[in-house]
């Protein structure tokens, strides 16, 4: 009977030394687990990223920062991306963000067709380029219901940048290259067809606008075009297109005030910098022009136009290997004045024209003498110096026979020629002046005083 009862006694207690053995060994295998992998252990899990933003317009980026990439645009240099820019201005323009950057991302091409971009919006925007925009490829894949005159235009911005460190490629080659153009051919050969191209950026009616650090190349027509602005600051931008590319002006300003023009290297088919009708108050310093044709206030008064200019100030520059250094055109038949302008410590380097006044600007051999004109007085040149191509002088005031220039201010003028031994003469025309020190070469050909003629004209009319 004794051993009855011992037999299941010891039964339950194996039972629960195996039971408790099987636990320890369990939890021994997941110390075990747990101490051999301790980085795990204490990293938290990442989250699941944002998604991507809806493609449409409503969509308000609270960051202030709209990627083109977030609007659907491909960037590959082929595939259309104008409706994306669309939706990326439309969305900047319309958040109230203090700063809203719509972001051309570095590494990707962005083909967009011709487009008005327009305000006014919210707050302040910044069009930060650091990749490339470009247009269609030329004539035959421009829309024909797209304009030719222009690409992009920013229309009725108060408070607007364009940056960056990426490019702006017109694809001009094929547009020069129209029938119509200036050929490089000899005489400057045209033939007759369709002739409008575009300018690649356009401000128009805008104010408070900064371009800085960009480069731009080949535009079709303009490289920048700014149409009635105001408060307009442009600085350490790269402008080119080959020597030989037709109108091709690197900075066009008309009707716009307030333009300070700092820091940059234009070279080009035409003008570097063109100054035309109802500008005032514009400085342009430390310009590295050339090739091209130089820095040039006009053409004025073109079909018996009035052309009023004033206040202006070119400084500290360098032009080198252009048709023309620093020029005042007019055409016959203007009225208006060009008038407070000065041009001063400018270095040329086998500068044709270096100093040119032209009041009977024509590009045919069609145009007649009229008896009026755009009035030029009041014109400064100090600190002028270098050296000059020898096919034109260094120095010519061609003046209305109407309408002569008056307070002419010429010191320290040092202009040689850039191949052999020979100074050649200012030429002078019915210019008035005063020459303030010696000049080289010198000049003998400005006449003294005012004449009646500009007492009688009524130069008041700016």
């Amino acid at each position: 009977m004794k051993h009855s009862h011992i037999l299941p006694l010891a039964s339950c207690i194996f039972f629960l030394t195996l039971v408790i053995l099987v636990q320890a060994r369990h939890h021994s295998h997941h110390a075990k687990h747990k101490h051999s992998h301790p980085h795990k252990s204490s990293k938290t899990p990442k989250p699941a990223p944002p998604p991507s933003p809806p493609h449409n317009q409503n969509y308000n980026n609270a960051s202030g920062i709209f990627d083109l990439r977030k609007f659907g645009a491909i960037g590959d240099g082929e595939t259309d991306d104008t409706e994306s820019f669309k939706m990326a201005w439309d969305s900047a323009c319309q958040s109230e963000s203090a700063v809203n950057v719509i972001l051309v991302p570095q590494g990707f091409s962005f083909l967009v067709q011709s487009t008005i971009f327009t305000g006014p919006c919210q707050g302040v925007l910044e069009l930060k380029v650091d990749g490339t925009l470009m247009p269609p490829d030329g004539p035959e894949s421009w829309p024909k219901n797209n304009s030719r005159h222009q690409w992009l235009v920013f229309y009725r911005i108060n408070g607007m940048s364009l940056e960056g460190s990426g490019l702006i490629d017109g694809r001009g080659e094929k547009w020069w290259d129209l029938p119509c153009k200036p050929h490089k051919g000899p005489h400057g050969t045209t033939l007759p067809g369709p002739c409008d191209s575009p300018i690649a950026i356009r401000f128009f009616m805008s104010s408070n606008l900064t371009v800085q650090g960009l480069r731009i190349k080949n535009s079709p027509q303009f490289h920048f075009r700014f149409d009635g602005c105001k408060n307009v600051h442009i600085e350490s931008i790269y402008i080119t297109a080959p020597k030989l590319s037709p109108n091709t002006d690197g900075i066009h300003i008309e009707n716009t005030n307030d333009v300070k023009i700092y820091n940059s290297v234009i070279s080009n088919g035409d003008d570097c910098v063109s100054i035309g009708s109802g500008c005032n108050d514009v400085d342009i310093k430390n310009i590295t022009c050339g090739p091209g044709h130089g820095i040039s206030i006009g053409s004025l008064g073109n079909h018996n136009s009035r052309a009023c200019v004033s206040n202006i100030m070119v400084r500290d520059s360098f032009i080198k290997v252009t048709d023309n250094g620093v020029r005042i055109k007019t055409w016959q038949g203007g009225s208006g004045s060009v008038s407070g302008v000065t041009f001063s410590n400018i270095h040329m380097v086998s500068v044709r024209n270096p100093i040119i006044i032209d009041q009977f600007y024509c590009l045919t051999k069609e145009c007649t003498n009229k008896s009026s004109a755009v009035s030029v007085s009041n014109i400064i040149y100090t600190n002028i110096k270098g050296t000059y191509d020898i096919r034109s002088p260094p120095m010519r005031f061609a003046c209305s026979d109407s309408v002569p220039c008056t307070n002419l201010t010429l010191s320290d003028i040092e202009l040689l020629p850039s191949q052999g031994d020979i100074v050649h003469d200012p030429f002078c025309w019915n210019a008035y002046g005063d020459l303030e020190t010696l000049t080289i070469p010198p000049v003998s050909c400005l006449l003294e005083g005012t004449p009646q003629l500009v007492l009688d004209y009524d130069i008041t009319r700016c």
